[in-house]
């Protein structure tokens, strides 16, 4: 290199070819120096942190970690289910009487193969399933059955007792819709993966690496797997040949489905869960409801509820007979119906005459979607709004009942369609980082890249035109921003195909509470791989500094004083260079941590740790490039436009370039992080669209408060599948399709 451009220096005539020649040094220096540096640090990000192997101390740590952040969460969702406000709703379980569903009776626990139980008493529903051989149950029943609520109850009163029953494995409740049996074939691979990605205070510094693995595969861990009916109907067969073959003989299981969905997945199976008990709710009676309601109310009821209250004490059981509260009586039948009339007319102060009109309501179809209509405009309407963190079921924010309604169905539209070949809905997960992957047919990619093009093509014509002259600084500045907006906009909205790792958001933890010994020890190896990176980069931005400096001074006078000169210059600024590096790496690789154990992973707070994970990154890249690239690329821009310009436009350059190269890097590399700007991205088209609201997770924070919404770890659901097939259904296609 150094001779081609001794050639080109003595192929022009004087000073000119001298110049020209160290111009082509610096801009050559420039391209390697930078990589030189660049590929060290992304090696250096993408190794793995050597920690102990598991202990049985470990385990028991992990294991009081995960029990306390579950019972944490479910607390903090029967609270907005108010399931004990006054007491859950009284549904009756029994063994279910479908013989093709369940095991034979000798593989059974004879003391429990007559199981009946009730929801408001389920102390003596875990007591029964404790006392099983093989603890495993699943718990069918229709729509709205309460079948989730079960679920929950159960994981609560487990947690609750824990301590009574040393040795018991912890229950977690995950949706089974997200198990993929071709990727994963064994449960324990999958449970591993949703706790590693659920709970990442699992990875923790003081936790050995693979704890959650671990966990999963000595059977510290109760799977309590909700939704199997929502799988595809192949997609459910899989299922239940795979938990028969991961299953051990002490594993416990328990699994939710609805009755109908489950009896073809065993017929489809060819088995049944081995040694499972199957339960099943019993309709509640017009009576139970009339009951419950009662209790719902003020002690002096409102006008027309003892009427009400009446008509549904005097409706047979057998609602079959026509007499007008009929109606009433089939909706309160299920569980969800009956919360459902809780909310819209006890809570929210209705009134009840209209729900025994039978031309207003001739079935009871019409008489729940009438509920679900009104239930999101009831809740809002009903709820006054606080800031205090311990009212957890009170929006934060006022909301007009007809936007909330008109963003809930987009988003119950963005789930459910496309719909799956056999017409279910396409999945019940709201996961924030794929907002963008999954609504890149609607034009997100090129006006994703446009605005990017648009911003960074922007910001450098300023920063150039004020340091180079408004018209050679604004072409200057578009050219270079656009170029480099178009690879960040590709890669803000290009990761549908990458690696599953890619699409995990990362955590930024920047507290110093217990972390100042590991903050020392970051920085220690981080200053000794700068060392390196500064004496490897500093050379070869040596060598082209005394190519320079030769070609400069010439030939003929003070080569070796032109030599030292530059190997000096250029080590003394690549170690320089490499200290700073190697500060901000170890920096990078301490606040790169899991969330505290105290803490649940919910939405909004792994938006905020990707977020703060992503602008720390671009911001070190944009310190780390513009402090070495541009004192490399001012020479060569003042050779051109003027000494004076030359040092602030390099600086100004580099850091541009760092910080958009910064941001391309987050969000590329196969490391946890960077999926935050292709959601805030894709929101931003999709609020100027009508869609959804600029601040979409504080909106589903308040629905979730309002019991809309219910969080699984950092994914939000609806609370209730039936009230998002209900707003899904009667859209336009063109919503459908999120046009």
């Amino acid at each position: 290199m150094t001779g081609l451009l001794a050639l080109i220096g003595w192929g022009l005539s004087g000073e000119e070819g001298l110049q020209t020649a160290a111009n082509l040094a610096q801009l050559v220096g420039v391209l390697l120096v930078v990589p030189t540096l660049l590929v060290p640090l992304w090696l250096w990000r993408r190794r793995s942190t050597v920690r102990p192997a598991v202990t049985s101390a470990h385990v028991d740590h992990a294991k009081d970690v995960l029990a306390g952040l579950v019972e944490q969460q479910w607390k903090t969702e029967a609270t907005l289910r108010s399931l004990d406000d006054p007491d859950p709703i009284p549904v009756i379980w029994r063994q279910t009487a479908t013989a093709a569903v369940m095991d034979q009776p000798a593989n059974l626990t004879p003391g429990v193969q007559r199981l009946t139980a009730s929801s408001d008493d389920i102390a003596t529903l875990t007591g029964k399933f404790r006392s099983m051989r093989r603890r495993r149950l699943v718990i069918l029943g229709g729509p709205g059955t309460g079948k989730t609520t079960l679920a929950v109850q159960l994981v609560r009163e487990l947690l609750a007792t824990r301590t009574a029953h040393p040795g018991e494995p912890v229950p977690v409740l995950m949706s089974v819709a997200g198990w993929d049996t071709e990727a994963f074939p064994r449960l324990h691979q999958w449970l591993a993966i949703r706790l590693d990605q659920d709970y990442p205070a699992l990875r923790a510094p003081d936790l050995p690496t693979g704890t959650a693995e671990t966990l999963a595969a000595r059977g510290h861990i109760l799977p309590v797997l909700d939704g199997l009916d929502e799988l595809p109907p192949a997609a459910q067969h899989a299922v239940i040949v795979a938990l028969n073959q991961s299953l051990a003989d002490t594993d416990q299981l328990i699994v939710t489905s609805r009755t109908t969905e489950f009896s073809r997945a065993v017929d489809g199976a060819g088995d049944v869960l081995t040694s499972a008990m199957v339960i099943e709710p019993q309709p509640i009676t017009p009576k139970t409801a009339a009951a419950y309601l009662k209790r719902c109310l003020p002690p002096q009821p409102p006008a027309g509820w003892e009427q009400t209250l009446a008509a549904l004490r005097a409706t047979p059981a057998d609602i079959a007979t026509q007499n007008p509260s009929a109606t009433l009586a089939a909706v309160v039948g299920t569980a969800l119906g009956l919360w459902l009339l809780r909310v819209v007319y006890i809570d929210g102060r209705a009134d009840p005459e209209p729900l025994l009109d039978p031309d207003r309501f001739p079935g009871p179809d019409q008489l729940r979607g009438h509920l679900l209509d009104q239930l999101i405009p009831a809740l809002i309407r009903r709820r006054p709004l606080s800031t205090d963190p311990g009212h957890l079921f009170r929006p934060r924010r006022r909301h007009n009942p007809q936007d909330a309604t008109r963003w809930l169905t987009w988003l119950a539209c963005h789930l459910t369609h496309p719909r799956t070949p056999d017409g279910r809905p396409r999945t019940r997960d709201f996961v924030w980082w794929h907002l963008a992957r999954h609504t890149l047919d609607d034009g997100v990619r090129t006006e994703a890249i446009f605005a990017a093009a648009a911003a960074v093509g922007v910001m450098l014509g300023l920063g150039f035109g004020l340091v180079l002259g408004l018209a050679f600084g604004w072409g200057i500045g578009l050219t270079f921003g656009c170029f480099f907006a178009g690879v960040f906009g590709f890669a803000v909205v290009g990761g549908g195909g990458e690696d599953p790792s890619l699409l995990e958001p990362g955590y930024a933890n920047l507290s110093l509470h217990h972390r100042g010994i590991e903050l020392v020890k970051r920085l220690t190896g981080g200053l000794g791989l700068g060392i390196g990176i500064g004496l490897f980069s500093g050379l070869g931005g040596g060598v082209m500094g005394a190519a320079v400096n030769v070609l400069t001074v010439g030939l003929s006078g003070g080569l070796l004083g032109a030599l030292v000169d530059g190997l000096v210059g250029g080590l003394v600024g690549g170690l320089a260079g490499g200290l700073l590096v190697g500060f901000l790496i170890g920096l990078i690789g301490w606040a790169a941590s899991p969330a505290p154990l105290d803490r649940v992973s919910t939405p909004a707070k792994s938006l905020r740790g990707d977020r703060t994970l992503v602008l720390l990154r671009a911001t070190t890249y944009a310190l780390v490039v513009g402090s070495l690239a541009g004192p490399l690329i001012g020479p060569w821009i003042g050779s051109s436009v003027g000494p004076p310009a030359g040092p602030s436009a390099g600086l100004l350059f580099g850091l541009l370039i760092g910080l958009v190269s910064g941001l391309v890097s987050a969000l590329r590399l196969k490391h946890p992080g960077g999926v935050s700007w292709s959601y805030l991205v894709a929101l931003s088209v999709l609020n100027l669209r009508r869609k959804l609201p600029r601040n979409l997770m504080a909106f589903l924070d308040d629905a979730h408060r309002l019991g809309l919404l219910r969080t699984v770890g950092p994914i939000y659901q609806f609370r209730h599948a039936d009230l998002q097939d209900h707003l899904a259904a009667d859209l336009s296609p063109a919503m459908k399709s999120g046009g």
